[in-house]
């Protein structure tokens, strides 16, 4: 039942069925009987019901080929998973692939599993694992109810700040902070602030979103107002308050679908009630000027005109139209 490659005799298995896996260029003689052993796993499927079935097909040289971006080394430590239930990773073999070919073969990948000289990278892809779990609590406990507050003011974004348990907000009413944290969620979770230490579980949290169908996702660590410190007193009788800041960490995401059209600037030419001839051609032009000496004021999205005042060149234009005809 051992995984041979091509050339290599087991006397004792020799009547036994054999299957050829081609993988990474290398041929695999094995006994599929390994594989169906583990039926929950790919190539338990794969050899089980699905070959019996006639679902897995080998080429035409009877052999079978495994998808690309599995080395040979890589498969030759799965096959000790499949021949003693543990994968024993030797130096040289880059733990992070032989996870991906373990989530790509639907083998287990944990602790019991994996055996590993290098257990720092053993230990981080188990943290990876720990974190997406952990997140996904989190998620539904904390962030998604953060989210549905917002959505249901109108917003199509979220800036969430992660406070600890014990930190005290107090601020001045007179004089909040200038940065606009008011329209921050606050989530009150030690445990949150804990997981967010770590850049590696932000990574993972932004990943997780990202597959929720988020967008414009930002997390990181920020300074956030708690209470006022001191009132410093300026010339003229102006009152300026010294707040204390703490580093808390914060998320940012979107789910607007129209992101890039909230931003555009919609020029609109309409005809004007005081010009009823603004469409006629040549009147009290003499040339014939297609605007009639007259060009419409453009109307201007309301939200875009806060940010500068809107263009005023299409009224000069039309009085050169105007010169020239």
């Amino acid at each position: 039942m051992s995984g041979l490659k091509e050339g290599r005799t087991d006397p004792g298995t020799v009547h036994r069925e054999r299957v050829t896996l081609v993988v990474d260029g290398s041929h695999f003689v094995v006994d599929p009987a390994t594989f169906t052993a583990h039926p929950n796993t790919m190539l338990g499927r794969m050899f089980g019901p699905a070959r019996q079935h006639n679902f897995t097909r080998p080429n035409g040289k009877g052999e079978y080929e495994l998808t690309e971006g599995i080395s040979a080394s890589i498969f030759q430590v799965i096959l000790n998973f499949y021949q003693t239930g543990v994968m024993r990773c030797p130096d040289g073999i880059s733990v992070s692939e032989l996870r991906e070919a373990c989530d790509y073969l639907c083998i287990n990948f944990s602790a019991g599993t994996v055996k590993c000289r290098d257990l720092s990278a053993l230990l981080h892809e188990l943290s990876n694992d720990g974190a997406r779990r952990q997140f996904e609590g989190f998620l539904e406990e904390l962030v998604v109810p953060a989210m549905v507050s917002c959505a249901q003011g109108g917003e199509r974004e979220c800036h969430i700040v992660v406070l600890a348990d014990d930190d005290i907000v107090d601020w001045d009413e007179e004089h909040p902070p200038p940065m606009g944290e008011e329209y921050s969620q606050i989530l009150y979770s030690s445990k949150l602030y804990r997981f967010f230490k770590y850049i590696e579980n932000r990574d993972v949290a932004k990943t997780l979103l990202k597959e929720r169908g988020l967008k414009n996702i930002r997390i990181g660590i920020e300074g956030y107002p708690t209470y006022k410190e001191k009132v410093k007193r300026r010339p003229g009788g102006r009152s300026e308050v010294i707040y204390n800041y703490v580093q808390r960490p914060f998320i940012q995401l979107s789910w607007e679908k129209e992101e890039g059209k909230s931003r555009h600037v919609d020029f609109q030419c309409v005809r004007s009630k005081s010009v009823p001839n603004l469409a006629v051609p040549g009147e009290e032009g003499g040339g014939g000027a297609a605007w009639g000496g007259t060009m419409p004021t453009p109307q201007v999205d309301e939200l875009d005109r806060l940010n500068g005042p809107a263009p005023s060149r299409l009224p000069q234009l039309s009085q050169t139209a105007t010169n020239e005809s």
